[in-house]
């Protein structure tokens, strides 16, 4: 961070805050020379007199906040030229309805901006303001820091264009309390895999419209790298067309990307209403990421020349920066150019741990020709899900947690943490939820993990995942390690019947509108027969849901975390429609889900169903 501010020195003093205020010039890093941009230069070129009006600009992609802490949280919005659409004939046929964003912006003027933080929603009661500066360079994003504010409470905030009326969408937010102030409740949505093409994003909306929740966590695929599913032509025909109509690897490629699902109305309306703590899953740079490649493109001469026109590290810089760029995130460590872990508390009630378990340090995965040797080495002890540092970090936090007396701990974790049985032969195409991608082929890091829940006695401990598009509530169960195929009956002080010897629950949750086991458009005979199956052979499991899009919401006090999930009944349109498809509790020191003397509540899927409890 001193060299940063080395470089910014060199500003004049009028300019410094104005430039250095929007954090996109210093994020993801300047630490490296792929995702820093040096203040200095992009000021030194910007001429007088060759600024855009104000009538040139507008908000395209709305307002965003995230990343809250108990007195400052971050604000984000674009600020980027409209030009004259240009018809057939040549004529000017005015500004584009939707946004306006190519390679071909050259201009080297400088946008500024104007934000501001109040109490009320007409925006008369102000407690924090500022200035920032924006450019083609940072593609003319805007990300500041609203600081001086109150713990655990709501506001609203709004940009505008330097000295005009041209004004942002107006947003709210909400601030997270100190760690030792008492809080009574918290509510969270959590959503995960939201491609474009198959489907309108419903389900970001529909907490906003309920104004159901406080804070959204996103456990990643916020993007998908390709236009088509698995780049296949396969998928609905509803006019979402994910622009560019290809595969991503330029940085140019990855803006347009997040550019387009900022036009979706249900996601901007999310954006605006709470702030956000989202982490990325591995479809935000590519298929199957891991330390040191991708699916198709592991750094090697013959990967380069046939699959991919850019290097896995190039790639990976254009992917990370753009994310940076679009995403309301604060950068955790500038010496650290990719990490994106971190964690936050809430009051003397929750403190949330996000993971990176793709990108940052994990072993080798599937890719899926080697489905057969991952799963050879799936319990080699020296494999990590997440590198030996985040590991680490990881395990303090949980102690730390604990040790200040935090009711619950929340975990944000891209992938599946659960055992999953992958016993064959299984129905047609089920197989896939259990790849070797999730927790299932780092055995040692799972059962590391749960080693250290257990051994130091760290209980009520909440794991939340993405990434398979289906829906699943599990014991967490701690796993003999030295069995080739462990499993949860393996515990000898586990009672699947009562939950008896369980350190915790995971609820993952189902994508917004990626297909899942049965495709963008399942039978419902199909995927009831994959949660019957499911259910029936891991005795974790205590529900699974293969069939619809959807979300889950969780509401937490001391006393219990009330997890609901929402079932989506059709993406192929914009609507309001949902249904409950389950609801589930964990009561505090049960470290288990509750089993209701009633059978749980569940309108969809498959649950287990037990006679006496």
């Amino acid at each position: 961070m001193k060299s940063a501010l080395a470089i910014l020195s060199l500003l004049p003093v009028g300019s410094f805050a104005s430039w250095a205020g929007n954090i996109n010039y210093l994020s993801p890093s300047v630490h490296h020379p792929s995702l820093g941009i040096s203040i200095r230069r992009v000021a030194k070129r910007s001429v007088p007199g060759t600024e855009y009006t104000p009538q040139q600009l507008n908000f395209t992609h709305g307002v965003a906040s995230g990343d809250p802490y108990a007195t400052s949280v971050i604000l984000w919005t674009r600020a980027a030229p409209m030009m004259d659409s240009v018809n057939d004939d040549g004529g000017v046929t005015g500004l584009s309805p939707m946004y306006w964003h190519g390679p071909e912006v050259t201009s080297t003027a400088p946008v500024c901006v104007e934000w501001k933080v109040a109490k009320d929603k007409a925006m008369k009661q102000v407690v924090s303001n500022g200035k920032a500066y924006t450019s083609s360079d940072i593609d003319f994003t805007v990300k500041v820091e609203a600081t001086h504010l109150k713990p655990f409470t709501y506001y609203y905030y709004q940009f505008n264009i330097c000295n005009s009326n041209v004004k942002s969408p107006i947003g709210r937010t909400k601030t997270a309390p100190r760690p030792g102030d008492h809080v009574s409740r918290a509510r969270f949505a959590v959503y995960s895999c939201a491609f474009y093409a198959y489907g309108y994003f419903n389900a970001y909306g529909h907490s906003a419209r309920k104004d159901s929740v406080d804070y959204v966590l996103h456990l990643g695929d916020y993007i998908y790298e390709y236009a088509r599913y698995g780049n296949t032509g396969e998928g609905p025909d509803i006019g979402r067309v994910p622009q560019p109509e290809h595969e991503l690897f330029t940085l140019y490629d990855y803006r347009l990307r997040y550019a387009t699902h900022r036009t979706d109305e249900d996601l901007l309306l999310s954006h605006r209403t709470f702030p956000w703590i989202p982490t990325w899953d591995d479809h935000e740079v590519a298929d199957n990421s891991w330390r040191d490649g991708y699916t198709k493109l592991n750094n090697t001469e013959n990967s380069f020349i046939e699959d991919d026109p850019v290097s896995v590290d190039q790639r990976k810089m254009n992917a990370v920066r753009a994310y940076f760029e679009w995403m309301p995130i604060r950068q955790v460590d500038m010496d650290d150019n990719l990490r994106i872990w971190r964690s936050t508390a809430f009051g003397d009630l929750v403190d949330l741990v996000m993971l990176d378990t793709r990108h940052y340090d994990r072993s080798i995965t599937t890719l899926y020709y080697n489905d057969d040797y991952i799963g050879s080495i799936a319990d080699e002890p020296n494999r990590s899900q997440m590198g030996g540092r985040q590991e680490n970090w990881f395990f303090r936090q949980l102690s730390e947690s604990q040790k200040r007396g935090a009711s619950w701990r929340l975990v944000g974790s891209q992938t599946v943490f659960s055992y999953l049985n992958n016993t064959k032969p299984t129905p047609s195409d089920f197989n896939y939820v259990f790849r070797y991608d999730s927790w299932q082929g780092y055995t040692a890091s799972r059962n590391r993990t749960l080693h250290h829940m257990y051994s130091n006695n760290i209980q009520n401990n909440i794991v939340l995942a993405g990434d398979s598009h289906a829906s699943w509530v599990s014991d967490l169960v701690w796993l003999n390690s030295t069995d080739p195929d462990p499993r949860p009956e393996d515990h000898p002080d586990y009672d699947p019947r009562t939950g008896r010897g369980a350190i915790g629950v995971e609820f993952a949750s189902t994508a917004v509108t990626s297909p899942g086991t049965g495709g963008w458009n399942p039978k419902l005979e199909v995927t009831q027969e994959r949660s019957d199956f499911a259910v029936k052979i891991n005795p974790s499991l205590q529900w699974t849901e293969q069939h619809h899009r959807g979300y889950l919401e969780l509401d937490i006090t001391h006393e219990k975390v009330k997890t609901t999930y929402f079932g989506i009944p059709s993406v192929m349109s914009r609507n309001r429609d949902e249904f409950v498809m389950g609801e589930f509790e964990v009561r505090k020191d049960e470290n288990r889900v509750h089993r209701p003397a009633g059978g749980y509540k569940v309108n969809s899927g498959s649950a287990k169903k037990y006679l006496k409890v």
